[in-house]
């Protein structure tokens, strides 16, 4: 299981469903634009700051950025 895919494909789909750019949503949870893109591609591995950020910006509890189905 590769948690940085699982994170990253949680965070796009909640970007998206919430239509948000990856640029508000960077600014928003205060990480670098290029950063944000590591981590929706799985090739970033965020610390659990960034996690909580982001789930934060995002308006969801930070386990909902590790869930998979």
């Amino acid at each position: 299981m590769d948690w940085n895919k699982i994170v990253g494909a949680n965070v796009k789909r909640l970007r998206i469903e919430r239509k948000l750019t990856q640029e508000q949503l960077a600014h928003d949870a205060e990480i670098d634009l290029t950063y944000m893109g590591g981590i929706e591609r799985g090739r970033r591995n965020p610390s659990l700051s960034v996690i909580a950020r982001l789930a934060d910006a995002l308006g969801v509890h930070p386990a909902d950025l590790l869930s998979y189905s």
